[in-house]
């Protein structure tokens, strides 16, 4: 377990459901979540992932139900939620972090490549969503959607993650406003460059690392922690009047762009 610097279980008798919930960076907030006290339905395509994922969980004292879902198909996660229901009663909180990513040149994507990241990210949040909106009116409960901070100016090489980010912001935007009324609060966070993920060992070449690493003014990469204790504080009551937020955590690296030229 690593360092709390938040008050012990502060999302005791919370049930959350977090998809892309096996690895990376929303596996970090899976494990935090649990951590400070909630039940947790986690969820991918890749089932020793979710495993492996739940197996570190629940040898920490939480609970975890692993589930495979792929966010892309509405039925699967109507199941996914039923299941999560069926074990623990209810849902709290609802974590959107499946994605989809790999580098490549606008004049060089497929329209299946990009249309893939587009349904996993965009299609696949929604889905989630809406699957879990009644359960969300019942606890008056919350969602958190993983974003990132590509689309806010341009990168290049990555149009069809910046398309599908775009989209989940604006599904932020508009169910915090849509599902306000019914006690639903929805926020986002937009990750910067986090160093202990396979993203960043994958799409940023070494010799690139020292140039971005330039470009943010606290002088440092983040770390999957920084974006776990954001998600703990927006999870939690102290963000209770926080509604339609994308929230960014990247040591203001986008206030200067994303070019490494």
């Amino acid at each position: 377990m690593s360092e709390n610097i938040f008050k012990d279980n502060i999302l005791q008798g919370k049930v959350a459901f977090v998809t892309g919930g096996g690895t990376g960076i929303t596996g970090g907030v899976a494990r935090a979540l649990a951590e400070a006290g909630a039940k947790l339905a986690i969820t991918s395509r890749k089932i020793e992932n979710l495993e492996a994922a739940a197996k570190i969980i629940t040898d920490n004292g939480g609970e975890c139900l692993p589930v495979v879902c792929d966010v892309r198909d509405y039925e699967a996660v109507e199941k996914a939620i039923a299941a999560t229901v069926e074990k623990y009663g209810k849902i709290d909180i609802v974590v959107n972090g499946a994605a989809g990513n790999f580098l490549c040149k606008a004049n060089e994507l497929s329209t299946n490549g990009f249309g893939t990241v587009v349904d996993i990210d965009t299609k696949g949040t929604f889905n989630v969503c809406r699957a879990a909106f009644e359960e969300l009116k019942k606890s008056r409960g919350q969602i958190l959607n993983i974003s990132a901070t590509l689309h806010y100016l341009a990168t290049p090489m990555q149009i069809h993650v910046s398309a599908a980010k775009a989209g989940v912001d604006a599904i932020t935007r508009n169910l915090s406003v849509e599902w306000g009324r019914y006690g639903i609060r929805v926020n986002g966070i937009a990750p910067g460059p986090i160093e202990d993920t396979e993203g960043m060992k994958r799409l940023l070449l070494p010799e690139l690392k020292d140039k971005l690493v330039k470009r943010i003014p606290v002088g440092r990469f983040g770390r999957i922690k920084d974006i776990e204790n954001s998600a703990l504080f927006l999870c939690s009551d102290a963000a209770s009047y926080i509604n339609g937020v994308t929230l960014v955590v990247d040591g203001g690296q986008w206030l200067l762009g994303t070019s490494l030229g």
